[in-house]
């Protein structure tokens, strides 16, 4: 079934992606902060039904198109890999600005709170590569149901996407004021963790694997 470095590795994505500064990290924290933490979480909410519905939409198809388009393994992996890259580079780049200074937005209601965390997701581009291009760099081609493989990885992240987003929301303020006093700690973060996505991007681009039916 899924592998333990199949699993390590989507962790590992996850959680780099995770603490990369995007468009969901902003906006929960913006709501934890501005709003409150009850308000951090209802909008998580809606943040974690726009996993589901990544998780779903590119699982359904995933048993089969590795099969029928061959090439399509080695364009995502391409991409994935490229994707990395690029991530590892803005984490690393001179000039970041700490998401946990973001600006004053006005209070909502539960439900356009949860409404605009799904849309934040859903049209987040960070969210639809990883799912796309990245998770299924993981999946085994060549096991008998690539599907449950997809669905057991793409859950993985969703645990960890989660947590993580869930310790930033109940902590959000206090984050804020650490990292103002300490700016050497936001450049260590940073550094970790664009290190960590540089050597997945050239792990991903050096694999030679390619799909093979099941047997």
């Amino acid at each position: 079934m899924v592998e333990a470095s199949g699993v390590l590795g989507v962790a590992m994505v996850a959680l780099g992606m995770v603490l990369t500064p995007g468009p969901n990290m902003i906006y929960l924290v913006s709501r934890s902060i501005t709003q409150g933490r009850r308000a951090g979480v209802v909008s998580l909410g809606g943040v974690a039904v726009g996993f589901l519905v990544y998780l779903v939409a590119t699982n359904l198809g995933l048993s089969v198109v590795f099969i029928a388009v061959p090439e399509l393994y080695t364009a995502v992996k391409i991409a994935g890999a490229a994707y990395l890259a690029y991530l590892a580079w803005s984490a690393l780049k001179p000039g970041g600005v700490s998401v946990f200074a973001p600006q004053e937005i006005p209070h909502d209601p539960p439900r356009r709170l949860f409404t605009m965390g799904l849309m934040t997701n859903l049209l987040n581009p960070k969210i639809a590569i990883m799912y796309l291009s990245l998770i299924p760099q993981f999946v085994d081609p060549t096991a008998s149901n690539v599907l449950l493989q997809g669905i057991m990885l793409g859950s993985v992240q969703i645990v960890v996407a989660l947590t993580v987003n869930l310790i930033i929301v109940l902590a959000a303020g206090t984050i804020s004021v650490f990292l103002a006093r300490r700016p050497s700690w936001l450049k260590f973060q940073r550094y970790l963790m664009g290190t960590a996505l540089g050597a997945l991007a050239v792990s991903l681009a050096i694999d030679t694997s390619t799909p093979a039916a099941p047997s």
